[in-house]
């Protein structure tokens, strides 16, 4: 089968509901989920802050001692860097924030670029992520981008945080998501933005099951 019948990708801004909705979507599926923000994260959470003045040799080196693996799919679905499952400590907002950072090096994106074509060719899988439509899978069979308002996704992310444990900051929320927007999609490199042949679902006043039946309707006549 070709990529074209065997990836569909799910691009937006942060606490837009792609995890959740990718999971759900590849369960109804029966393929795989790949969880591209959690590999960005992964390295954000691993590389720190410094990443972005590390010596291009030893972040390359740095780079080549993360492997990333994938099994399973639907919602278990499990990612793994070097056969270790990524959990939930890579879910705060300073990891957020770092793995907006870590995005705009070239050495990171290309990594990973190469890491998750290896993982779409290996396996037919939903692709979650930033420039999955535009970049690294730009011959998906389905592409989707969602997108709400920054109010909204703040509070989104404020409730999923609640249910971890945290006590987060809505205002704090709010603008820190408005900050990763203001770098995500002005960044030169693969910057935030849906492919020309993506349908963009706004999904500010739909509920979780209002978004996954408009995802499934453009999957299901791709």
């Amino acid at each position: 089968m070709s990529a074209k019948r065997n990836i569909v990708t799910l691009d937006g801004p942060a606490g837009v509901g792609k995890t959740t909705l990718a999971k759900r979507v590849a369960e109804a599926m029966g393929i795989a989920y790949m969880d591209t923000g959690a590999m960005y994260r992964t390295l954000g959470w691993k590389l720190g802050a410094q990443a972005a003045s590390l010596d291009e040799a030893v972040l390359a080196e740095r780079l080549a001692a993360c492997t990333f693996s994938l099994s399973g799919s639907g919602a278990a679905t499990v990612l793994a860097v070097n056969g270790v499952p990524v959990g939930n400590e890579i879910r705060t907002e300073e990891v957020g924030m770092l793995a907006s950072i870590v995005a705009k090096l070239p050495a990171v994106r290309d990594a990973l670029k190469k890491a998750q074509q290896a993982m779409g060719a290996a396996t037919p899988l939903v692709a979650e992520g930033r420039d999955m439509g535009t970049v690294v899978f730009p011959e998906a069979r389905c592409k989707i981008f969602l997108d709400a308002t920054p109010q909204e996704r703040a509070r989104r992310r404020f409730d999923q945080l609640v249910s971890m444990g945290d006590s987060p900051d809505l205002d704090a929320l709010t603008e820190q998501i408005r900050q990763r927007d203001e770098q995500d999609r002005n960044r030169a490199l693969a910057p935030l933005k849906p492919a020309e042949d993506a349908v963009i679902v706004d999904t500010t006043s739909l509920d979780i099951d209002g978004v996954f039946e408009e995802i499934m309707r453009h999957v299901r006549t791709a």
